[in-house]
């Protein structure tokens, strides 16, 4: 379906065709012709899939076919996380550049007096994360009794964050649901997300998408296994002998992917870790050097990570395999967008390999083993300095302090190698039996 077949406004259509956009994705053939109608939407789709436009372009239309019912924002957008937020916030500029409607995302961790003067000032749209939305509307800086569009962007996330008492707090103050238009979108519509439609949407169309695959056709999966004393000396190997052009690397707990930074950096591997307690100022600088090409290596947690769209990067590294199946195709969907290629590298030691069997039952076949040979293990320096400790997440187990420091290493020299010996075995590794 082409966008121009839609009875669209001009303003709106002109703002689509400035972007480049000629026709529906699924998502957005299926939900614009219901949305437009006045439907309320409950939709199931993967992040990637069109529908941040879709929902967006079917507020555009509503809010300039009606007029307003008075002060107040006419329209809200919420995000579970800060950078999906102002990604919503870049894509409503952009398509609706010729519209005249005034656009507003607030989120926590910058400019809150800013970000409260300019609410106070009013806007048309309201974009922002549940935290800092009910912040300045307990301080009464806004109110919600004139809202006409509601949409609740990546709902299952969330439940997952919980967010969802905050959601229902600001559910409670806005109009009753038939007297506004209400957007749910979701990668899973499970039970606890349509019993949230079911009790605040007037009567919501169920819209599925369901993914033509788990992963994307040319993304290149290898597994190797290893013990924990030998992943920092492959991970070394294998970036040396593959630079890759921007790479992410996942671990599972926030002194790991500190950890791991300061080897990389200390090893002439620039790399910056992003965690969730990193200062929002610092962590948008880090976000933008990495989108820029200046940071070959982002190291993060999948908590730290949700919301992320980087185009371009080339290799996904699953430092610590992840325990939750679905956060496997969530990292490695971060390379292989639009069409390109990608490489999705994971090592599975003793710690972690646990989740394996998982993430292969939900993508649906084994990933492929690769061999460690003992050249692919590179001498490395142990950096001078430590994060400070912290209770590990290591499963069955207590607090894993000084895990991080390969056998036989002194944590305090900076010359010291972390290179373990390795046995040499003469069988082929295969992939753990199910």
């Amino acid at each position: 379906m082409e966008f121009r077949s839609l009875d669209l406004p001009d303003v709106v259509m002109r703002g689509i065709e400035a972007v480049g956009f000629e026709t529906c994705t699924p998502i957005q053939e299926k939900t614009l012709p219901e949305a437009l109608a006045g439907r309320d939407i409950a939709g199931q789709a993967q992040t990637g899939t069109g529908k941040t436009a879709a929902f967006l372009i079917s507020t555009f239309s509503r809010l300039l076919g009606n007029e307003a019912k008075g002060p107040g924002p006419r329209a809200l957008m919420i995000a579970p996380t800060r950078e999906l937020a102002v990604q919503i916030h870049n894509d409503a500029m952009a398509l609706g550049e010729f519209t005249g409607l005034t656009c507003l995302a607030v989120y926590g961790g910058v400019d809150y007096v800013k970000q409260r003067d300019s609410l106070r000032d009013g806007c048309d749209i309201l974009i922002g994360t549940p935290g800092r939305l009910i912040d300045y509307f307990k301080q009464h800086v806004y109110n919600l009794r004139n809202l006409d569009v509601l949409v609740i962007d990546e709902a299952d996330r969330m439940f997952d964050m919980g967010f969802i008492a905050d959601i229902r707090f600001m559910l409670r103050r806005m109009p009753p649901p038939q007297e506004r238009q209400s957007m749910l979108f979701s990668a899973t519509l499970s039970f606890a997300v349509m019993e949230l439609a079911y009790e605040h949407m007037n009567d919501p169309v169920k819209v599925e998408i369901a993914p033509e695959q788990i992963t994307a056709e040319k993304i290149e999966h290898k597994l190797y296994h290893v013990s924990k004393e030998e992943k920092f000396p492959l991970m070394l190997g294998l970036i040396r002998n593959d630079p890759p052009e921007r790479a992410m690397a996942f671990v599972n707990t926030k002194r790991e992917a500190e950890w791991l930074a300061l080897r990389l950096e200390a090893n002439g591997v620039k790399a910056q870790a992003l965690t969730g307690d990193v200062n929002q100022r610092v962590r948008l600088r880090i976000l933008k050097t990495f989108k820029e090409g200046g940071l070959p290596i982002l190291v993060a947690t999948d908590v730290a990570s949700r919301g992320l769209h980087i185009d371009a990067v080339s290799h996904v590294y699953n430092y610590d395999v992840p325990q939750d199946p679905e956060d496997y195709v969530h990292r490695i969907g971060r390379t292989a967008r639009a069409g390109a290629s990608g490489k999705a590298i994971t090592l599975g030691c003793e710690n972690w390999a646990v989740g394996l069997e998982g993430i292969e039952k939900l993508i649906g076949f084994q990933l492929p083993v690769e061999h460690v040979e003992d050249e692919m293990l590179v001498e490395a320096v142990v950096p001078k300095r430590r994060p400070r400790p912290r209770a590990s997440a290591r499963p069955g187990g207590g607090p894993g302090r000084g895990r991080q420091s390969p056998k036989g290493a002194k944590s305090g020299s900076a010359g010291s190698s972390d290179r373990p010996r390795r046995r040499r075995s003469s069988g082929k590794q295969t992939a753990p039996s199910k």
